[in-house]
C-alpha cells in the first residue's frame, strides 16, 4: 500500500472516537467521548507548538503566533466540529481504503457505494477513497476537518519558512444538533474572521446558508371507548396527520433543491389523547422563511376551528440565519479562499448550503466565517467517503489562506 497522507492518517485515527452528539442530553458536550476527543486533540497540537487548550464544555483553542517580526495584522481562523451525526451508528468503525479507485462500485463488507447512486465518486478515479465497511458512517463531517486543521498546524510547525501573521484554531462539540456556537468563546478566540472546514468537495467556498426555524406542534385530543366514540372522540394522532397533510407536499427535503426551502417532519409520537409533530423549517430568503411559519400558524388556527380552541398549539424557535447577510459585507475573505484554491490548480465554486454550518452563527456573532470544503462526500450515511488527495489539497490550501491574509495588501482590504 502506498504511503498514506497526513491528513487521512488522522482522520482514520480519529474515527476512534465515538463522537456522536444526542439531541436528547442538555449537557455540552452531549456526550462524553467528544470531551476524551478534545482532550485529545489539546495534547497533540500541543505537540506541534501550538497553544492549546480546552475548556470544561469541550471547546477547544488553539493558537499560533506569527513569525513575521513586528506583524500587528488580524488574526485568520480555522474551526471544524468534533461531533459526527447521530443519524447513522458511530461505534466501532472500519475504514476501508480503496488505492487508485477505478471508477465502478465501491465493494464492502455490508453494501456497496454505488456511482449510479453517488456520482461524485467518479470525479475520483485514480485517487485514494477512504469509506467505512458499510456498517457505520465515516465521521468525515467533520473530522476530516478536524484532521486538516492539525495538519495544517503540523506543516506550519515543519516548514517555518512560510510566513503567517496570528492564526487561531479551534474545534467545536455538538454542531451536528445545532449547538456548536452555543458557548464558542468568539473574544477569546481572537481571530477577526475564520473559515469553517466542514464537509464538501475540495474547491467549495460556501457563504449562503438556510435561515432556519424548529416548530413543534402539539395536539390535545379527547379519548372516550372506541364502541361510543362516534361525534365525541378526538383522535390525536389522526388530527396530527391532517396537520401534517396541510403544509405543502411539494415544501419537503426529497421534493426541493438549490435555493428551494421546505417543512420538514422530523419526529413524531401519538396516542388518541395527546401527539406531537417536530419541524425544522428552512429558507435562504428570509421573507420565505416567515411565510412558512405563517403556514404552519395557519394550519393550526384551521384545525382548532375545526375541532374546538386548544386542540393544537404550535411552538416556533428560530435556529439560525443565513450568513451571507455579515459574509457579504467583508468580500475580500471569500476572495481570500478562492484565491487560495486557484492557486492550487482548482477553480473555486460557490453554492448555497441547504443547511448550517457553525459559521451561521458564529457570522452574527462577531465572526465572518465561511465555509471550505474538506474533499469528503455522503455525509450522514453509511455512504460516506472522503478523498486522501483532496484532504492534501485542502491543508494546503489551508496554509495559502495564512500565507496571504499576512501580505499587507489584504490587510489594508479587511480593514477599509
Amino acid at each position: 500500500m502506498k504511503a498514506m497522507r497526513k491528513a487521512c492518517e488522522r482522520l482514520i485515527k480519529y474515527t476512534e472516537f465515538e463522537t456522536a452528539s444526542d439531541s436528547d442530553c442538555e449537557n455540552c458536550p452531549s456526550t462524553p467521548a467528544q470531551l476524551e476527543f478534545a482532550k485529545y486533540l489539546v495534547s497533540e497540537l500541543c505537540a506541534l507548538g501550538v497553544e492549546a487548550r480546552a475548556d470544561s464544555h469541550g471547546y477547544v483553542y488553539g493558537k499560533i503566533p506569527s513569525n513575521i517580526p513586528g506583524w500587528s495584522g488580524k488574526t485568520v481562523g480555522f474551526i471544524a466540529h468534533m461531533d459526527v451525526s447521530p443519524d447513522a451508528p458511530d461505534k466501532n468503525v472500519k475504514p476501508v481504503i480503496v488505492e487508485n479507485y477505478g471508477g465502478g462500485p465501491v465493494l464492502r463488507p455490508h453494501g456497496s457505494i454505488d456511482p449510479a447512486d453517488m456520482p461524485e465518486l467518479l470525479k475520483y478515479r485514480g485517487k485514494t477513497v477512504v469509506t467505512t465497511d458499510g456498517s457505520t458512517l465515516l465521521g468525515a463531517d467533520d473530522k476530516a476537518g478536524v484532521a486538516e486543521i492539525v495538519t495544517f498546524c503540523e506543516y506550519l510547525n515543519e516548514h517555518p519558512e512560510v510566513l503567517h501573521g496570528d492564526i487561531a484554531v479551534g474545534f467545536t462539540p455538538d454542531e451536528e444538533i445545532g449547538r456548536g456556537a452555543d458557548l464558542f468563546d468568539v473574544e477569546g478566540f481572537g481571530a477577526s474572521f475564520a473559515y469553517t472546514c466542514d464537509g464538501g468537495a475540495f474547491g467549495e467556498v460556501e457563504f449562503e446558508t438556510f435561515n432556519a426555524a424548529a416548530a413543534k406542534v402539539s395536539v390535545t385530543g379527547k379519548s372516550i371507548h372506541p364502541g361510543s366514540a362516534k361525534g365525541r372522540m378526538v383522535n390525536a394522532s389522526r388530527v396530527a396527520l391532517e396537520f401534517d397533510a396541510l403544509l405543502p407536499s411539494g415544501e419537503r427535503p426529497e421534493n426541493t433543491e438549490g435555493y428551494e426551502g421546505f417543512f420538514h417532519l422530523t419526529d413524531m409520537s401519538g396516542c388518541v389523547e395527546t401527539a406531537e409533530l417536530k419541524y425544522i423549517l428552512r429558507d435562504h430568503d428570509a421573507e420565505k422563511l416567515e411565510e412558512k411559519k405563517k403556514t404552519v400558524l395557519e394550519a393550526a388556527e384551521k384545525l382548532n376551528k375545526k375541532y374546538g380552541s386548544g386542540t393544537v398549539s404550535v411552538e416556533i424557535v428560530d435556529q439560525y440565519r443565513n450568513m451571507a447577510e455579515v459574509i457579504l459585507q467583508t468580500p475580500e475573505i471569500l476572495e481570500l479562499a478562492r484565491d487560495a484554491i486557484r492557486a492550487l490548480g482548482c477553480e473555486p465554486v460557490s453554492l448555497p448550503v441547504r443547511g448550517g454550518t457553525d459559521g451561521s452563527r458564529l457570522s452574527f456573532m462577531g465572526l465572518p466565517c465561511p465555509n471550505i470544503g474538506t474533499g469528503s462526500h455522503g455525509h450522514h450515511g453509511r455512504s460516506e467517503f472522503a478523498v486522501a488527495e483532496e484532504m492534501e489539497r485542502a491543508v494546503l490550501a489551508l496554509v495559502k489562506i495564512a500565507e496571504r491574509a499576512a501580505k499587507s495588501e489584504f490587510q489594508v482590504g479587511i480593514q477599509s
